[in-house]
């Protein structure tokens, strides 16, 4: 059977596109027939590099227009679910607002080496376990060696411009598209799956669609 190919459009900033992927690395394990090819796609939440950084509760509370407690249980909510699904989420409340924009570049290049999931992950819990600022250059290579990735080459990497166009390319594609909120999965450049649907759901999605291209 031909692999499905699933775009996965993300930040490293958004707790709901860690979720998504564990959800999906579940669903897949229910489909053993179906293999498919995952790329990592830039989007950014917080694409201002020049905004002061700022506490999560009180951003949040301002984005949604919510009360901070409201944004602590929400945030509580997330961290139990990343919690059942093996994601360290432990210091998501106390983490600041930041861009992400050096660290997509840092996947695209770990992605030449086929670790881009395992640089994602890293950054997913260096930001959501750790509260670290993953727009600083020294937390970004602190996460690489987790990656399985040399450290020193991704620091050539992270003082030049390298990937930075494939980033850009990838966030206007994406928003030429009309996707304005992540995570969204785009299964064969055709379907789109949008939010971190539950595991079942998107097994059933990918069963249908893996028929449909045979």
């Amino acid at each position: 059977m031909t692999p499905l190919k699933i775009d996965l459009v993300s930040d490293i900033a958004c707790p709901w596109c860690a979720i998504g992927y564990a959800r999906l690395e579940q669903a897949l394990a229910t489909l053993p027939n179906i293999s498919v090819e995952l790329k990592w796609r830039a989007f950014e939440l917080n694409p201002d590099k020049n905004a002061p950084q700022e506490a999560i509760l009180p951003a949040l509370s301002r984005k949604y227009g919510k009360s901070e407690a409201d944004m602590r249980q929400a945030q509580a909510h997330l961290m139990e679910l990343a919690a059942g699904l093996g994601l360290n989420f432990s210091k998501m409340q106390q983490r600041f607002t930041c861009n992400t924009f050096d660290a997509h570049r840092l996947v695209k290049w770990a992605d030449t080496f086929g670790k881009a999931t395992a640089m994602k992950m890293a950054l997913f819990t260096a930001y959501f376990g750790e509260a670290a600022d993953v727009s600083n250059h020294q937390v970004l290579l602190d996460c690489v060696p987790a990656a399985g990735l040399d450290a020193a080459n991704a620091a050539l990497v992270l003082a030049s411009d390298d990937y930075a166009q494939h980033v850009q390319e990838d966030i206007a594609h994406y928003q030429h598209a009309g996707i304005s909120s992540v995570p969204a999965f785009i299964i064969n450049n055709q379907y789109l799956i949008s939010g971190a649907q539950e595991p079942q759901q998107l097994a059933a999605a990918l069963r249908q669609i893996a028929a449909e291209a045979t």
